[in-house]
């Protein structure tokens, strides 16, 4: 798949984009299909937390409760 033909995200104006359009500093991808960039906020977020919790179990593992 070439560049142009993957979808990005936009986090200055919201919007996606079919191939790199704008900034690199403004852009998230790329994605495969339109709907993969239209949920770039989410999966982004949900991958965070994902982090974030296996930070805190590394963190804790063998603390006393």
């Amino acid at each position: 798949m070439s560049e142009a033909q993957q979808w990005y995200y936009n986090t200055a104006t919201g919007q996606v984009e079919l191939g790199p359009q704008s900034p690199m500093e403004h852009r998230i991808g790329p994605y495969p299909t339109k709907q993969a960039a239209m949920d770039a906020l989410k999966t982004a977020a949900e991958r965070n937390k994902r982090w974030d919790d296996e930070d805190h179990a590394w963190n804790s593992w063998g603390a006393s409760k």
